[in-house]
């Protein structure tokens, strides 16, 4: 390896280095100005002719974790393919074959944080006006189905769902802890404190329950009827597997498939995708009854444990509604501690529970809540937040 440590990196070359780190940073990387420096001093010791090398180094400097190596492939593909001094900066050597396969499924992001005016040096004017247009859309956005929504709606409104706050402490466990503001005496502390005084107790020791997180569960229905759906719901459920560490999630339509360790990707896209190649049933038919009768057989002692909390998401158009489909529905419901259905078909203000299969999973459900809109993404979220109501079965008709 040649080492140059008299022709540092200037010039184009340098201007080049700063926009590549300008447009990881664009994407979601946590590209700093220490990093550009130390990338400068880097590309000082190496043959910057070789792309092979020029890749490798700047790879080992911007990348700091695992799941940004995938944003950095695609970003130094497209950045470098599109400098028009590319050709006259460095050789003609190829990138690497991993740089070289199908675009992954970050390219998307990627190339949205190329797209952004700061990367194609337009005047702030442009800027304004486009964050002048997307304030004004939030309102609408708000209540806008999600079935109506455009490309650009949905971008925007799956970025709203990765923003949201989802809920965290809420489960009061057996198992005490210290705490000042505790109704339970500890004993063996306050005891063990009272040897500094000479026996005297001057310092009482409380303990007060523990809580954590509830388990969520997550049964996704992914027919055909809800495919204007499935991509939204799987982000919103990405954000809740993201913020909380006991989410289990299961798709199903025809058969049942466990997408929990795909789910648990950092980045929002590359788990969507490992969903997508799990999954042989996508968009086809619905027999939760089936679905459902493998939950309960194959995975409800080991995820419903704990006062879970079941978000079961389906339209409830079951194909083969049958005295089975109230036996396992009523069989989940016993089996955790809260059970919501969202149905997409409360959007309709004259819904009315005509439909065999939902009339049977309706009687076993503690909540019935719409969800086709980021409102009702938002209900959900303080219904996940506060306790469970008084009254069980309740069915909410209020579509916002």
């Amino acid at each position: 390896m040649a080492i140059n440590h008299l022709n540092p990196p200037t010039g184009h070359m340098a201007d080049n280095v700063i926009g590549f780190a300008r447009a990881l940073r664009a994407a979601g990387l946590p590209v700093g100005p220490g990093s550009v420096i130390d990338a400068l001093n880097a590309l000082q010791l190496i043959e910057v002719g070789n792309r092979d090398d020029f890749y490798a180094t700047l790879q080992a400097i911007f990348v700091k974790r695992h799941e940004h190596a995938l944003i950095f492939r695609q970003a130094f593909d497209l950045f470098f393919r599109a400098a028009e001094e590319w050709k006259s900066m460095l050789d003609s050597v190829p990138l690497p074959d991993h740089a070289k396969k199908k675009p992954p499924p970050a390219s998307r992001r990627v190339q949205e944080a190329m797209a952004q005016p700061a990367m194609r040096e337009e005047r702030p004017q442009a800027q304004e006006q486009e964050l002048k247009l997307s304030v004004s859309d939030k309102e609408v956005l708000q209540k806008k189905d999600f079935a109506q929504m455009t490309a650009a709606e949905i971008a925007e409104v799956v970025r709203a769902i990765a923003q949201m706050r989802l809920p965290q402490a809420e489960l009061v466990t057996r198992r005490y802890q210290p705490d000042a503001r505790g109704l339970r005496l500890d004993m063996r502390r306050t005891i063990r404190s009272s040897l500094r005084t000479g026996g005297e107790i001057i310092d009482i020791r409380k303990l007060g329950r523990i809580e954590k997180p509830a388990p969520i569960v997550a049964l996704l229905d992914i027919s055909g009827s809800m495919s204007e759906y499935t991509r939204l719901f799987l982000h919103f459920l990405h954000a809740i597997t993201d913020a909380r560490k006991r989410v289990s999630v299961f798709l199903f339509g025809t058969r049942l498939t466990n997408v929990t360790r795909a789910l648990r990707e950092r980045d929002p896209d590359e788990a969507l995708a490992r969903c997508s190649s799990t999954v042989e049933d996508w968009a086809g038919g619905t027999r939760i009854a089936t679905s459902l009768h493998s939950f309960n057989q194959l995975w409800a002692r080991r995820v419903l444990g704990q006062g879970a909390i079941v978000l079961l998401i389906s339209d409830g158009l079951e194909r083969e509604a049958d005295a089975k489909l109230a036996f396992e529905m009523d069989r989940l419901h016993r089996s955790c501690r809260r059970l919501i259905w969202l149905n997409p078909l409360l959007r309709y203000s004259g819904f009315e529970a005509k439909a065999q299969g939902i009339k049977m999973m309706l009687p076993h459900v503690d909540e019935f809540r719409p969800v086709h809109n980021l409102t009702s993404i938002k209900g959900l979220i303080e219904a996940l937040s506060s306790p469970p109501p008084a009254h069980h079965r309740s069915l909410i008709r209020s579509v916002a």
